[in-house]
């Protein structure tokens, strides 16, 4: 039986860039249209994948996430898989702290001119990333359920609609506290 390892291997280590150079790294590509162009949804986007009801394969998730093609998996070495390493140790640390100490849990989030949190690129990012696959989100979210009360909440979320209310205002609350850091919560 092999022992199951906490951290990223060496390697993986290694070949990543900081999360300051993949979120300047996404802005520079914003041409080729990645699902992240910014941490904030980069990171709502990972929180989604990895606290969905299904499992997803990493090129299936992180193609798209990034705007690369799966041979940039296959190319070590390159700023590509330094960005897909990158990806997959938040992946690992969010993965972690959700199965460990979920109310440990801070999603990354901007914040507003006038200091207050702006929640709404993160939300948009983990809708990104549960929209591909909303039937299989369909009883998490289903607050009339009595026998499974939903996993989170996205209050005021037009799932047809890309996420906007008709203030066109990120609105949500998760079932864990400190899921949502919001500052006017």
């Amino acid at each position: 039986m092999s022992r199951r390892r906490d951290k990223a291997s060496p390697s993986m280590a290694a070949a990543a860039m900081s999360l300051v150079q993949l979120e300047r790294w996404l802005q520079d590509r914003v041409e080729r249209r990645p699902v992240a162009t910014s941490l904030p949804v980069l990171d709502g986007y990972i929180a989604a994948i990895v606290a969905g009801p299904v499992s997803i394969s990493p090129l299936d998730w992180i193609c798209p996430l990034l705007a690369i093609d799966a041979d940039a998996f296959n190319h070590g070495g390159t700023p590509e898989f330094a960005a897909i390493s990158a990806a997959a140790q938040h992946h690992n640390a969010i993965s972690k702290t959700l199965s460990t100490n979920p109310d440990r849990f801070e999603p990354i989030h901007q914040r507003k001119p006038n200091g207050d949190v702006d929640a709404r690129p993160w939300c948009l990012g983990f809708h990104a990333a549960m929209r591909p696959r909303i039937s299989a989100w369909a009883p998490l979210l289903d607050t009339r359920n009595v026998n499974q009360p939903p996993f989170f909440v996205l209050e005021g979320m037009d799932i047809t609609d890309g996420g906007r209310t008709n203030e066109g205002e990120c609105q949500h609350r998760l079932c864990t506290p400190r899921l949502c850091s919001r500052s006017d919560t």
